[in-house]
């Protein structure tokens, strides 16, 4: 039996961790919070996990949440018009997804998958490794894979300049659980996640979620560094924290705030600020004795959360992991696999969701706003764009040049596409 060490509790390293253990392996997984620590703690993202990150969940029995969560059947985009304090969008449509789409609050989701690990027999470590424990523990497994870029830990994994523009963060983060959002009046009956794109300041995305105290929704604000949304530096309390969302809201996003005037904050622990700078890593890590440790998830793809690709860039990467530790039988990991497997995944499916959302942090181009323009004439448009959610890989025909896109209109109005 392949013993295989996995650091990190995230949402990448459980569905490993997971996965490999329904096939036999002897796993152990490492966390710096139990999982009650983890139930009890502060938000730690918004996610919101599409048709095909689902899909990964339900093959490992671990679609707990289905029949609670709010199921999301579309994806609306406003575009906000120029200046403050608009009653309406420039824009506004809602594209339908092909397949459900669902969010669950991490603390309740990973809190619930570890203790699903232990209960199905496997080892946990609750500790927060260094550099120096996988240097001890590298020997003793067959592979050890970081999923966890917190500490020092990343810095074993250099940075891959060629696909890593940015060397800053390029959105300040701010979420807000809460309860009481009134409903959305555009598509009565339609569960949907909301994105406003306020340019030249940043965005806002309104997700439908499931907490520990019931449904809820999350307001997620994402600022330009310096812009006139970065405003959450100094709130001392989560009910300041709130109160800057709001009045964000009223000044930019009206049509949201008419829904927001009863809103209060599910629990204690219901706000986070942050940011985080884009990078791809190189896959190996060298640790201080020669040993190898491989990377995962946004240990070397740290996408901004801007497109709502964490929860399913994770469990993507998981999946493709999963497969290919499965496929080396009793062969080595070693590194020239490692960067073999990292290139097939990152070509397959990381790439994709890096560009797109390295294109989405920068200025929208013109026929980018164009392409919004166009999806509240035309639903095909409105719904590939809200399916490209699923599969970024969708956009590389049509989405990135001024000219594919121009044609691509072209002929949803001729009614060829």
């Amino acid at each position: 039996m392949r013993r295989i060490l996995i650091v990190g509790a995230g949402q990448s390293g459980l569905l490993l961790a997971l996965g490999l253990q329904t096939r036999g392996y002897d796993v152990t997984l490492m966390s710096h919070r139990t999982a009650d620590e983890i139930r009890g703690g502060r938000v730690m993202s918004a996610p919101c996990a599409f048709r095909t990150a689902l899909a990964h969940e339900r093959a490992l029995g671990l679609d707990f949440w289905s029949g609670h969560a709010p199921g999301i059947e579309g994806l609306g985009i406003c575009v906000a018009g120029p200046g403050a304090g608009g009653a309406a969008p420039a824009a506004h449509w809602v594209g339908r997804l092909a397949g459900r789409a669902r969010s669950v609050d991490q603390r309740v989701q990973t809190a619930g998958w570890l203790d699903t690990f232990t209960e199905r027999g496997g080892r946990l470590v609750i500790h927060g490794a260094t550099v120096s424990d996988l240097d001890f523990f590298a020997s003793r497994y067959d592979l050890v894979i970081v999923a966890t870029g917190r500490g020092e830990l990343a810095s074993l994994f250099e940075r891959d300049p060629a696909r890593s523009p940015y060397a800053a963060p390029q959105r300040a983060l701010a979420v807000s659980y809460v309860h009481g959002l009134g409903p959305g009046h555009s598509h009565p009956g339609l569960e949907t996640v909301h994105c406003t794109l306020v340019p030249g300041a940043g965005e806002l995305l309104v997700i439908p979620t499931l907490t520990a105290s019931g449904p809820a929704d999350i307001l997620f604000w994402e600022g330009i560094p310096g812009g006139p949304l970065d405003v959450f530096q100094d709130p001392r309390t989560p009910a300041e924290h709130l109160a800057r969302t709001l009045e964000l809201l009223e000044r930019y996003a009206p049509w949201v705030y008419a829904r927001a005037t009863h809103v209060e904050l599910t629990d204690a622990g219901a706000t986070l600020t942050g940011r985080a700078t884009p990078v791809v890593r190189r896959p190996v890590g060298r640790l201080p004795s020669g040993g190898i440790v491989l990377g995962a998830a946004d240990v070397v793809v740290t996408d901004d959360p801007v497109t709502g690709q964490t929860a399913n860039s994770a469990a993507k990467c998981a999946a493709a992991y999963l497969a290919a530790i499965v496929e080396r039988a009793e062969r080595p990991f070693d590194a020239r696999w490692m960067r073999s497997l990292f290139e097939h995944h990152w070509e397959a499916r990381a790439r994709h969701v890096t560009e797109w959302t390295n294109t989405m942090l920068a200025p929208l181009r013109p026929h980018v706003l164009g392409l919004m323009t166009a999806a509240a004439d035309h639903q095909s448009v409105a719904d590939r764009i809200a399916n490209g959610y699923d599969d970024p890989s969708d956009f590389g025909d049509w989405f990135y040049d001024p000219r594919r896109a121009a044609a691509y209109v072209s002929r949803v109005a001729a009614g060829r596409a």
